[in-house]
């Protein structure tokens, strides 16, 4: 058992290899909370949940890092426009984005470190890059010198006479315009931290260097983040934490973004989807279910109809479920292993489409095993499937989603179930009459419309149908 990712660095899958055998350590570059987040933000959480589930499954012990950029250029901007405390900005947004990870199933990190919780490690990281020649201090402020460090713009594979640093205000004394803060002086107005080049803030780009070294030591296995960061947050982490002297990352592992008419989703553009306005009209294992299937490589460009499609998809999965309970009286328990071609697909760059394959292969299969009254074979399907779905977050019968079919599709389904009840029972009273022209026209529309109509012991019964 080989598990292989697609390594950003090297631009090619490679076999992991942890640093210490049995133990894998990810950093996840996390919110930054200005504002509350959209299901693009909550994607990548989403992503790098099933990962950890993943190498859990495998038996390693999983150290999970995701931070909290509680303190930036637009987090203060914030503040200033609403005439709030920077810090109650932050604070609000950062509870957003835990209750949408919380909601979608993300299991909780290891550790979640606030950047305005280590200042003192950053002033330390900066000391350090000052002696060893790499950082400079001009009017307050602390610059990382780009061209002291050869490996730099490696990850992104740019060019430094090409580059052009996004530059912020107040950024003075620069020897380089391509040189990037590492701390800000103190500006009117904004919070500043004392420190031996005087008050000021941390730039974005230090404190990850800073907190990855504090929770996962000078080197760690995986580091994740969205496409967008490779240039310039995660080039500029690489650049102070290796010229400080630390190994640092030994993979780099991107994912895509949600996509709205093929803009990345973001609060700029105005076409952002905010989750907690999204987990009011869909179920939230749904919401999981459409952003955490796609391979995490792969865009999802955002529409109703494929949210439609995704529940349509879990509901197969979810009826086949509550009919095998149905039908056996109790709850099946998951599988100790989940199928060889779902562990394969998952150990090749965490293929969950492939894997996802598997799953409903499997629930066709259960379904076939019931119709055929074959109790004991739609069981062992059953705790299968129960399996597979685990490593995804997405079992049904998980306490953690206990109540969510009440809260979010029971109403709907009530009002579905009683429509199609008026014309069962149409079909009923034609059957009764022996009119099984009305009766058969009657099962096909509801096939047509995408129902199966299932007749028992107890009467007919209704589920969406396969696909």
């Amino acid at each position: 058992m080989t598990i292989r990712l697609y390594d950003t660095d090297a631009r090619q899958i490679r076999d992991f290899v942890p640093l210490s055998a049995g133990c894998v350590s990810i950093y996840l570059c996390g919110a930054t909370v200005q504002a509350a987040p959209h299901i693009g933000h909550i994607r990548s959480g989403l992503n790098f949940d099933i990962m950890r589930r993943w190498f859990t499954y495998r038996g390693y012990d999983v150290t999970f890092v995701r931070n909290v950029t509680d303190i930036d250029d637009k987090i203060i901007a914030k503040a200033a426009e609403q005439g709030r405390p920077w810090w109650s900005i932050g604070y609000e947004n950062e509870r957003a984005f835990n209750d949408g990870y919380t909601a979608l199933g993300c299991l909780p990190p290891s550790y979640e470190p606030r950047a305005t919780g280590h200042v003192t490690e950053m002033v330390e990281m900066m000391q350090g890059l000052i002696e060893r020649g790499h950082a400079y201090e001009a009017d307050g402020n602390v610059y990382f010198d780009v061209r002291s460090f050869p490996g730099y713009l490696q990850l992104s594979r740019q060019e430094l006479d090409n580059l052009r640093q996004p530059s912020g205000d107040g950024e003075t004394g620069k020897r380089d315009e391509r040189d990037f803060a590492m701390w800000k002086s103190a500006k009117p107005g904004e919070p500043t931290w004392s420190t031996p080049w005087g008050p000021g803030r941390p730039g974005w780009h230090l404190e990850c260097s800073a907190m990855a070294h504090k929770y996962l030591g000078s080197a760690f296995d995986i580091h994740g983040g969205g496409l967008d960061l490779i240039f310039p947050h995660h080039e500029n982490e690489i650049a102070q934490a290796k010229a400080f002297g630390d190994e640092f990352a030994r993979y780099w592992v991107h994912n895509a973004w949600v996509t709205m008419a093929g803009d990345k989703m973001s609060k700029s553009l105005g076409n952002s989807v905010l989750v907690s306005e999204m987990v009011k009209r869909w179920r939230p294992i749904v919401l999981r279910y459409y952003l955490g299937t796609p391979h995490y490589r792969s865009m999802i460009e955002y529409s109703e109809e494929s949210l439609r499609e995704a529940e349509s998809a879990f509901a197969r999965i979810e009826g086949f479920v509550q009919r095998v309970i149905e039908k056996t009286g109790s709850a099946v328990e998951p599988a100790a292993e989940v199928p060889p071609a779902f562990a394969e697909a998952m150990d090749d760059d965490l293929g969950v489409p492939q894997a996802l394959a598997i799953v409903h292969t499997t629930v066709r299969q259960g379904n076939s095993a019931l119709a055929a009254d074959d109790k004991e074979a739609a069981v062992a399907r059953l705790a299968e499937v129960r399996a597979m779905l685990a490593v995804l977050g997405l079992d049904p019968l998980d306490p953690h989603w206990a109540g969510d079919s009440a809260e979010r599709g029971e109403d709907l389904h009530g009002v579905v179930d009683s429509l199609v009840r008026l014309v069962l029972d149409q079909r009923e009273a034609a059957r009764g009459r022996k009119d099984w022209a009305t009766a058969d026209a009657i099962r096909d529309q509801l096939n047509q419309s995408g129902l199966a109509i299932e007749d028992g012991p107890q009467g007919p019964r209704w589920s969406l149908g396969p696909r």
